[in-house]
């Protein structure tokens, strides 16, 4: 049912001047649902109240709760039709008055952990973009019968919405950088693999995939949770930062509908921290992050990390070190050209993961990952250990790097992703970090002391070719060219 429910939305949006691809929809459709889960959080919560004899103090004020404006019913519980808006009514109420209230909600004086600042922080960074008000209200007649007061509600629709994310990801306006293919995702937590009681974090958390795949690990590896650890996943488990509006949107809807009530997600520009200011306080058990990639960052924002770079990543990267608890685990999506790149900051930035972390695992995923981004990537799963084991006098924390190239013998694509089968080898060798055609360790210590190269060198497959630098690619070019030019000037004069 909400399957089609969900199609019936996306056909209205189509045909709706103020949306234009999937980004389009999945906001539109995120803020509506919102909406519709406060009005039955309010339910659940009113009901627990009834039963310890508590008064219950509702979240929004009257006229602007779901049923007073979108769906107010009659005596039959069916929607009374006299009283719900439409049209131009219901739109200049919409963007005149909803909104503006609940922007409100964000002010200084609130917890910004609570549900309360989430509804501000929400509505503050969007708008509502269906122009047609008839049409706005019948998607709220459909979103009506959405609820989300079952555990079997609430785990449908978290499986529709990841579908709805993940056709995000491959439409236009550069959807795919709020998308990680989930089986890799997956893949990464079974390997850094939480407890309940750690913190996990994700300072470019996107649609929240990471933190929501972290909360499914730790509740299905449990036979059954205290309230307790409840309280405590639901509190002090999931923390994540998120610069983009849409992105941190979909974040906050994509845990809310996965069981976390007020998610710890903020909406600030981690890079605007100077990573010298980051306390023992501030710093969490596992990192779980796929940075985006790209050139442009100004020397403003690059003055916050000792290695100075325009590479978005890189800095990532520096503040993922630098955040991640003594004891601590992460694994980190960067381009693979970052195993092998000779400018300065990728060569400063390699060494400071061998000196100062254990980096003991590097996953080489074929080109193909990441539908639409066209860059081969890898996984750095690394530990920053306790300063207790830290072995006095050595130069390198790092050993041996494990190294596992994964070779699929197919083309991925949009028709053919990758999925978790794919990794399954990966995940079973990785534990005792053994050797086979697909992995080898390399020493540290046998390593190139200059350029602290760890470009992927399969041992167990010869003639491989060494990615090379843009810049050698151009002068080859360049030099071709003058040797065409040549041999067609040659041929003009025999003509």
């Amino acid at each position: 049912m909400f399957e089609t429910s969900f199609k019936n939305i996306d056909q209205i949006l189509h045909t709706d001047s103020g949306s234009a691809t999937e980004l389009d929809y999945v906001e539109q459709t995120s803020w509506i649902l919102f909406l519709k889960y406060l009005d039955d959080l309010d339910e659940i919560k009113k009901t627990e109240a009834a039963l310890a004899g508590r008064k219950y103090s509702y979240i929004l004020d009257a006229q602007y709760r779901w049923d007073a404006w979108a769906c107010p019913k009659g005596k039959d519980g069916k929607i009374d039709h006299h009283k719900a808006m439409t049209g131009d009514d219901l739109n200049d109420f919409v963007n005149g008055k909803l909104f503006p209230y609940l922007k409100k909600f964000k002010n200084p004086d609130t917890d910004a952990n609570t549900i309360e600042y989430k509804i501000g922080e929400i509505f503050s960074e969007l708008k509502n973009r269906v122009s047609s008000g008839y049409k706005l209200r019948d998607i709220l007649n459909i979103i009506d019968g959405m609820h989300f007061r079952l555990y079997e509600e609430k785990h449908e629709l978290s499986h529709l919405y990841e579908a709805k994310i993940a056709k995000m990801g491959n439409a236009g306006r550069n959807g795919g950088e709020y998308y990680t293919p989930r089986p890799l995702i997956r893949t990464m937590v079974k390997v850094v693999a939480p407890t309940i009681g750690e913190t996990i974090y994700d300072g470019a958390c996107g649609s929240a995939g990471f933190l929501v795949e972290s909360y499914n690990y730790l509740t299905e590896n449990q036979a059954k949770l205290s309230s307790a650890q409840m309280a405590t996943l639901q509190n002090k488990t999931f923390y994540g930062k998120e610069i983009k509006s849409l992105a941190y949107i979909i974040g906050i809807m994509n845990m809310i509908l996965h069981g976390i009530e007020a998610p710890n997600i903020k909406h600030t520009d981690t890079l605007a921290q100077n990573i010298n200011d980051i306390q023992e306080k501030d710093r969490y058990n596992i990192i779980l992050a796929n940075p985006p990639f790209g050139a442009g960052i100004g020397r403003e924002i690059q003055q916050n990390f000792p290695i100075k770079t325009g590479e978005t990543a890189f800095l990532f990267l520096q503040h993922f070190i630098k955040i991640l608890k003594a004891g601590g685990h992460a694994g980190i999506v960067i381009k693979n050209t970052f195993l092998s790149n000779t400018d300065n900051a990728s060569i400063s930035l390699r060494k400071l993961l061998l000196e100062n972390c254990n980096l003991h695992t590097v996953l080489d995923l074929p080109g193909g990952v990441f539908a639409g981004a066209g860059v081969k990537t890898v996984v750095l799963f690394f530990e920053k250990p306790s300063f207790a084991k830290a072995t006095a006098g050595e130069r390198y924390t790092t050993k041996k790097v494990w190294f596992y190239q994964l070779n699929l013998g197919r083309n991925l694509g949009k028709g053919n992703p990758l999925n978790e089968a794919d990794l399954a080898e990966f995940v079973n060798l990785q534990k005792t970090k053994a050797d086979s055609d697909n992995s080898w360790s390399v020493d540290v210590a046998d390593i190139d002391q200059e350029t602290f190269d760890l470009s992927v060198k399969n041992p167990n497959k010869g003639g491989e070719v060494a990615l090379r630098e843009p810049k050698e690619i151009i002068v080859e070019m360049q030099k071709l060219d003058k040797e065409n030019e040549q041999i067609f000037s040659a041929i003009k004069k025999i003509l």
